[in-house]
């Protein structure tokens, strides 16, 4: 085996979930996923896709129905393009690792913006790529972009910049004069940025139907690849539909990468995409007002508690806070578990960059389980101060 595949870390959100799954009594808040199923029109329309015997291979860039479509999509949400532009991939995460595929190899250097989801700073490594990390601040709580350390560390030799905005686990969210001047930075040393944009539409700042993307500012043939993910704004985490938007001229490559890695998307998936798509307008509203419920239910009651600090994210699904004196997540994250049936993703998941800090993802159809679930770390947090 190669080493750098030995090296790859287990996934310590796993192992948190590990000690308490099965156990009816633990709430669980460790992973980034809703806990509302997925809306009937997506699943019907993947019902009757299988029922017409649509179980064959598909284009490798996918369907060009499901592409136009997604570029009507983006086109109502950021400048107009084209389906040329536009790669459908099997989920999220494919879509990042073949944009990576496609950029950046051995001996390359790759700048990522942390904390972030690790599989996305083990993707380079997987390649062979240099991984330099480039640390968020903590400013009273909450999480900034140190442009000056960003352009220090990108320069010349960087392949890629790769940046998670909304970002998990931190919520922290780009601001448009910040994209400028990275955009700006970048076409000056040539560098390739990767933006992973999964949760653009889970933005809560008022009249806003998307957060600040890359693509609102860039040029059709700049060095930007785009991954975005059916899995959050649509409640799609198991169904692995996701897509990049890209170059023109990068697309003949990516087509090619997705037929090595796993040839096409599953056609019937891809008609669950469509549906979603054409519900969106309906449906995407409605989810980011009940997020915004659970975040403004969550988020006072953690800051209220003794010891805790916590910032009110922008953008995405989570609540990432740190109790004073609990410097080893990992550990606390566990003994939360077995002592007050609470499971949260501890920040060390993430990186060294977010050790201390926890996780708690409040996608949640009831908001009053959020309240039991604060509830129970309110009497741990007493128990450990007795």
């Amino acid at each position: 085996m190669r080493s750098a595949i030995d090296q790859l870390p287990g996934s310590k959100i796993r192992e948190v979930a590990n000690a308490g799954m099965g156990r009816d009594d633990v709430l669980a808040f460790w992973f980034g996923e809703s806990d509302e199923p997925t809306p009937s029109f997506v699943r019907d329309a993947a019902i009757e896709s299988i029922q017409r015997g649509e179980t064959f291979y598909a284009q490798n860039l996918g369907l060009p129905e499901l592409r136009e479509a997604l570029a009507r999509y983006t086109s109502a949400l950021h400048p107009p393009l084209v389906m040329e532009r536009i790669a459908v991939t099997s989920s999220g995460v494919s879509a990042l690792m073949i944009a990576m595929q496609a950029l950046a190899g051995a001996g390359d250097e790759v700048v990522a913006v942390v904390p972030v989801w690790p599989n996305l700073t083990a993707q380079p490594a997987i390649l062979g790529a240099t991984v330099t990390r480039l640390p968020l601040r903590v400013r009273n709580g909450a999480w900034t972009l140190d442009l000056d350390a960003l352009h220090d560390a990108v320069t010349a030799r960087t392949t890629v910049l790769l940046i998670n905005a909304p970002n998990n686990p931190t919520g922290w969210t780009l601001t448009r004069n910040e994209q400028q001047a990275i955009l700006a930075h970048c076409r000056r040393t040539g560098t390739w940025i990767i933006a992973d944009e999964v949760y653009e539409r889970l933005y809560f700042e008022p009249d806003a139907v998307a957060a600040p993307s890359f693509l609102d500012i860039a040029d059709p043939e700049d060095r930007l690849v785009v991954a975005q993910s059916f899995s959050k704004n649509f409640l799609m985490t198991g169904w692995r539909l996701g897509w990049l938007v890209l170059p023109e001229t990068l697309t003949p490559a990516i087509g090619k990468l997705i037929e090595f890695n796993t040839s096409c998307a599953p056609v019937f998936v891809q008609r669950a995409g469509l549906s979603a798509l054409a519900h969106a307008d309906e449906f995407i509203p409605g989810l980011v007002q009940r997020l915004k419920v659970c975040r403004d239910t969550l988020v006072p009651q953690l800051a209220a508690l003794p010891g805790v600090t916590v910032e009110n994210p922008r953008g995405g699904m989570y609540a990432f806070f740190r109790v004073a004196g609990q410097d080893d997540s990992l550990q606390f994250a566990k003994q939360l578990v077995a002592e007050a049936g609470l499971g949260l993703a501890p920040g060390s998941a993430f990186g060294d960059e977010a050790e201390g800090w926890l996780r708690w993802c409040f996608a949640s159809h009831d908001p009053a389980r959020l309240t039991r679930g604060v509830e129970r770390l309110a009497r741990a947090i007493e128990a450990m101060r007795l």
